[in-house]
């Protein structure tokens, strides 16, 4: 086959360290604006994006010759230095870890909505609740100690 193709959907779940709650309202538009340039730089558009004050949830048609870990470095690593440096929110960090989904096509629209109405979800849930709740779905083993930093 002359060509390659992909459709490589992936929603990616990381919070800041301790999940300290740093990414307020006012700031959450303009760094998932910033999230996006990074992806779109790299191939790898950002389709959706959502969270809340201690965490991000990134949908991301990732190029055919990216890895997540890659697009998860480079997000946290630009997003992490413009937060500290532009939004001056010094002492910020990311925690170490993070969940990658596989998302088929067929599931975006749902993916999206999930991710739009966050703060709905929120008012019932914890992050760490969903993050396990992500891990059972996808069938994932974690030990707890070595979840949450």
């Amino acid at each position: 086959m002359p060509q390659s193709f992909g459709s490589l959907h992936c929603h990616i779940v990381f919070s800041t360290k301790h999940r300290e709650a740093w990414i307020k309202p006012d700031v959450q538009p303009r760094l998932f604006e910033y999230i996006g340039g990074i992806l779109r730089n790299h191939s790898s558009p950002l389709v959706a994006a959502g969270g809340m004050q201690d965490h991000v949830h990134l949908l991301v048609s990732l190029a055919r010759d990216s890895t997540v870990a890659d697009a998860v470095r480079v997000v946290k690593s630009n997003s992490s230095r413009w937060l500290q440096e532009t939004v001056r929110l010094k002492g910020f960090h990311w925690q170490d870890g993070y969940g990658a989904f596989a998302v088929s096509y067929s599931n975006l629209e749902q993916v999206k909505s999930y991710l739009a109405n966050q703060e709905q979800h929120h008012r019932g849930q914890s992050y760490q609740d969903e993050f396990r709740e992500f891990l059972r779905r996808h069938n994932l083993a974690w030990d707890e100690e070595y979840v949450w930093d």
